[in-house]
C-alpha cells in the first residue's frame, strides 16, 4: 500500500474511534435506582399516641367546710381500708392579731361594754317605771270599787301600765343584745393560743371511700383549710385504665372494642394488651409544643393483660398507646416510598425489561411504610423506591436492592 493510502486509512480509523467515543458519551446510561418487591403480607393500620395510666376508682378528698385541719399522718403509697380515718377537721380557730387590729378590737370591746352599761341603766329605769305604773293601775281599780274614781281614769292607768311593761321588755332585749355584742368583741380579742377549739374533738372526719392506696397528699401540715380545698387522693392501682388524647381525625376510626397495644412503659419484652372502653363524645383544644392548636379527643382503654405482667405500674405513668384500627393477614402491599401523585391518581414506577414503566394504582389502607394495593400491581413485581428526578416512563434503569 502506498504511503498516502496508509496515512488516509489511519486518519479514517482515528475518526471512527473519535466518533464512537462521542456516540458512547452521549448514549443514555441506565440510572441506578433503589427497588422493593410488591408482596402479600400482614398489614396493620395503627394510631400511635402517648397516654398515661389512671386508677379506675380514684377519689379526691376535699374540705367540705372551712375549718382547721390536723396534721396528716399518711404518706403516698400507704394502704388504707374503706372507712379508715384519713383527715380530721376542727372548728376554725381564732387568728393572732397584729397591734393595729388588736387596738381596734379593744376599742370595740370598750364601746360594747359602755353600750351594755347604758342598756342596763335603761332597763333599770324601765323596770322602775313599770312598777310605778302597775301600782297606779291597782290604786285606780281600788278607788273605782269604792266609787271614788271614774272608769276613764282606770282605763288610762291600765294603758300606761301596759306601755311601761312593753318598754321594760324592749329595754331588757336591748340589754341582752348589748351583752352579746360584748361577748363577740371579747371573742375577737381572744388570742389563738387560748382558743377553746384547740385540742377539742374533731367536728368532721373524712374517711377512705374504698380499699386502696394514698396516691397524693395535697395538704400535710395542720392549718386552716377552705371549702372545696383538695386534701388527699385515694385510688386502687390494682385496677388501672389508660387515658390517651388523640387527634380528632384519628378518633373517628377508633371504636369501643378496638385492640390496643401498650409499649415503652418501663419493662422489656412484649407490650401489654388492652381494649378501648370509651371514646369521649366531646373534643377539646390543646396547644402542641410547636404552638399549634389541635383538636383532641380522650380515649379510655382497659388493660387486658394479667396483673402480674404489669406489676409496678401505677397511676399517672406514661405509656405508648397503639390503637389497631385496621388489620389484614394476606394483603397486597407496596412501600409508601414508591408512591407519588400523578394527576389525581397515585402511581409507581415498575421495572420491566430494564426500563421504568409508569403505572397508576388504586390504594386502600395506609399504614406508615406500607400501603394496601387494590389494583394496578401484582405480587412479585418490583417498584422503584424514591424515584430520582431523572426517572420517567421508559427510562433505562438498573435495580439496586433496597436496604432495610
Amino acid at each position: 500500500m502506498k504511503p498516502e493510502h496508509r496515512k488516509r486509512a489511519l486518519w479514517i480509523g482515528v475518526g471512527v474511534v473519535i466518533a464512537g467515543l462521542v456516540v458512547l458519551g452521549f448514549w443514555p446510561r441506565a440510572t441506578e435506582v433503589q427497588t422493593a418487591l410488591v408482596d402479600r403480607d400482614r398489614l396493620e393500620v395503627i394510631v400511635e399516641e402517648e397516654g398515661r395510666t389512671q386508677s379506675i376508682e380514684e377519689y379526691v378528698l376535699s374540705a367540705p367546710v372551712a375549718g382547721y385541719m390536723r396534721r396528716a399522718l399518711l404518706d403516698p403509697g400507704d394502704l388504707v381500708e374503706a372507712g379508715q380515718t384519713l383527715v380530721e377537721l376542727e372548728a376554725p380557730r381564732a387568728q393572732d392579731l397584729d397591734p393595729r387590729t388588736r387596738e381596734e378590737a379593744q376599742a370595740r370591746v370598750a364601746a360594747a361594754t359602755a353600750g351594755l352599761a347604758q342598756a342596763r341603766e335603761q332597763a333599770r329605769a324601765a323596770r322602775a317605771a313599770a312598777e310605778r305604773a302597775r301600782e297606779e293601775r291597782d290604786r285606780q281599780e281600788r278607788l273605782l270599787e269604792r266609787g271614788s274614781a271614774t272608769r276613764q281614769s282606770v282605763e288610762q292607768a291600765r294603758t300606761e301600765a301596759e306601755q311601761a311593761d312593753a318598754s321594760l321588755e324592749a329595754a331588757e332585749a336591748g340589754m341582752r343584745a348589748a351583752e352579746a355584742q360584748v361577748a363577740a368583741a371579747e371573742a375577737a380579742l381572744r388570742p389563738a393560743a387560748g382558743d377553746p377549739a384547740a385540742g377539742a374533738p374533731p367536728e368532721r372526719v373524712l374517711t377512705a371511700p374504698i380499699d386502696g392506696q394514698v396516691l397524693v397528699v395535697h395538704r400535710r401540715s395542720a392549718g386552716h383549710v377552705s371549702p372545696g380545698e383538695p386534701l388527699m387522693e385515694i385510688g386502687d392501682i390494682n385496677r388501672l385504665e389508660v387515658w390517651t388524647d388523640v387527634l380528632s381525625r384519628d378518633a373517628i376510626r377508633i371504636r369501643p372494642g378496638t385492640p390496643v397495644r401498650l409499649d415503652q412503659w418501663g419493662q422489656n419484652g412484649p407490650g401489654l394488651e388492652g381494649v378501648v372502653a370509651r371514646v369521649d363524645p366531646r373534643g377539646f383544644t390543646e396547644v402542641s409544643a410547636l404552638g399549634v392548636e389541635e383538636q383532641r379527643v380522650r380515649v379510655v382503654s382497659e388493660l387486658a393483660s394479667p396483673r402480674e405482667l404489669w406489676e409496678g405500674l401505677g397511676s399517672g405513668y406514661r405509656v405508648l398507646t397503639r390503637f389497631v384500627v385496621w388489620e389484614g393477614d394476606d394483603v397486597l402491599q407496596v412501600p409508601t416510598g414508591a408512591l407519588f401523585r400523578y394527576g389525581e391518581q397515585w402511581a409507581v414506577f415498575v421495572i420491566r425489561g430494564g426500563r421504568a414503566e409508569l403505572r397508576e394504582v388504586t390504594l386502600g389502607q395506609r399504614a406508615g411504610l406500607a400501603a394496601q394495593v387494590i389494583s394496578g400491581l401484582e405480587a412479585g413485581e418490583r417498584v422503584i423506591v424514591h424515584p430520582p428526578a431523572g426517572v420517567e416512563d421508559g427510562a433505562r434503569v438498573r435495580a439496586r436492592e433496597a436496604t432495610s
